[in-house]
């Protein structure tokens, strides 16, 4: 296991488009999945994407069975690995929440996502994955793959009063 080093913004390898993952089921694939679950984990994010830790494929983590101690007030969502996604919003509603970033410590920004999506791509081994989700799952997703398109959560934030310090917007955390 290797803990990683999370890129923080302003990095320029975050604004990168990642590179589809081209073979399945292959011991670097397998070690890549491993680390970036135990980095997660061990910064208590709720996803990671692969160009956070520098690396430029189309690999997300994301889920844990307990709630994140960064969201307590959010559902738990199952572990998943999802390589090469799509996304397809299910509907035009969008709901902006707080959304925070590994990638961007220390800060939060109110967020507007789709409420509803479909994601399909594919898991560890090349087997098809389809999930049709709403709230927090569906928002977990949508930013974890933004990052696979160079997008950090700031540059979709629409009202900079609902943006700041976590430790001075959410004391309690």
């Amino acid at each position: 296991m290797t803990l990683h080093t999370i890129l923080k913004m302003g990095d320029p390898r975050l604004l990168r488009v990642a590179q589809p993952v081209l073979a399945f089921d292959t011991d670097a694939l397998h070690r890549l999945v491993h680390d970036m679950q135990e980095t997660m984990r061990a910064a208590d994010g709720a996803g990671l994407a692969a160009p956070q830790i520098g690396v430029d494929l189309q690999v997300v983590v994301f889920g844990a069975h307990e709630p994140n101690p960064r969201y307590p007030d959010s559902a738990p969502v199952a572990p998943t690995v999802l390589i090469n996604p799509v996304i397809t919003p299910l509907g035009s509603a969008e709901e902006e929440d707080w959304e925070g970033c590994l990638s961007v410590p220390g800060l939060r920004g109110k967020v507007p996502r789709w409420t509803h999506i479909r994601y399909q791509g594919f898991d560890l081994y090349g087997d098809p994955l389809e999930r049709t989700v709403k709230g927090f799952h569906a928002r977990v997703v949508q930013h974890e793959c933004d990052h696979l398109w160079g997008t950090l959560y700031p540059m979709r934030v629409r009202d900079w009063t609902q943006f700041g310090y976590t430790e001075v917007l959410f004391p309690e955390l």
